[in-house]
């Protein structure tokens, strides 16, 4: 099985700042592109930022210049970090990884378990 584990959500204050972790662990043969997604109260999902296997990032345009994704594949963890916050990046948090468990299967998403980000104003 394969399992990834969010950590570093929070509350803080508006232009505080907060780093989201997610680290994947189980049957891992190699992990391609991660990312992270939010959801607010009564709002779509929205996809925030990407990495590929190859470093290359992706941002919403709403966190571009504010948030930086980043992964250490050593450690297979993704990273989120989040300066200069607003209120309106309330929001569970999940993040994503497309990860193949043996040599011989094909690539999957996978899913962390949320986790919660209050900015307060």
């Amino acid at each position: 099985q394969v399992q990834l584990v969010e950590s570093g959500g929070g509350l803080v204050r508006t232009g505080g700042s907060l780093r989201l972790s997610c680290a994947a662990s189980g049957s891992i043969f190699s992990i391609n592109a991660m990312g992270w997604y939010r959801q607010a109260p009564g709002k779509q999902r929205e996809l925030v930022a990407t990495i590929s296997s190859g470093g290359s990032t992706q941002y919403l345009d709403s966190v571009k210049g504010r948030f930086t994704i980043s992964r250490d594949n050593a450690k297979n963890t993704v990273y989120l970090q989040m300066n200069s916050l607003k209120p309106e990046d309330t929001a569970v948090y999940w993040c994503n990884a497309v990860i193949a468990k043996s040599y011989s299967s094909t690539y999957s998403s996978y899913w962390g378990q949320g986790t919660q980000v209050t900015v307060s104003s």
